[in-house]
């Protein structure tokens, strides 16, 4: 089996970043602030990478629809609705979290991050069960780009 390129890319860039949370909120709870830092910033660039691959896909080459059975196509939506919402709400918050950080307003920064992470972890978690059964479990279905979807090309 082939996988695609770019959104096996961004998929390894997603779950990297996750992990790269997971040793930050380790590197903190050790007190160990300039590492928490560092492999946190590390985590926002490889959230970062993924969205650039995706946006760029999206816009260049398109989205993927579900190429699994008719009678999952419901699920699978439903499913995927609840992906996006994690992903911009813990995108939105990750971008909150890394400015409270690096401003030094640790009093929201203390109390988001945790929050955040988890969402993160969730967006991850459920990012990688798109992409398989997308990729993996069934063969993609049609691919159309924004920009022919929008010119009718």
């Amino acid at each position: 089996m082939i996988v695609p390129l770019l959104p096996t890319l961004s998929t390894a860039c997603i779950v990297t970043s996750a992990i790269l949370v997971a040793i930050g909120w380790g590197k903190i709870r050790k007190r160990d602030i300039k590492g928490h830092q560092k492999i946190m910033t590390l985590a926002g660039l490889f959230a970062l990478i993924f969205f650039i691959i995706y946006s760029s896909r999206t816009i260049f080459v398109g989205n993927t629809s579900f190429g699994g059975p008719d009678e999952y196509k419901v699920y699978y939506t439903i499913f995927l609705i609840f992906h996006v919402t994690l992903a911009t709400i813990g995108a939105v918050l990750g971008i909150i979290s890394l400015v409270t950080g690096y401003k030094k307003k640790l009093s929201i920064h203390k109390k988001l991050g945790p929050f955040t992470s988890i969402i993160w972890f969730l967006s991850g978690f459920t990012g990688v069960i798109v992409y398989l059964l997308l990729y993996v479990i069934y063969k993609g279905g049609t691919t159309t780009s924004l920009i022919k979807a929008i010119l009718g090309i």
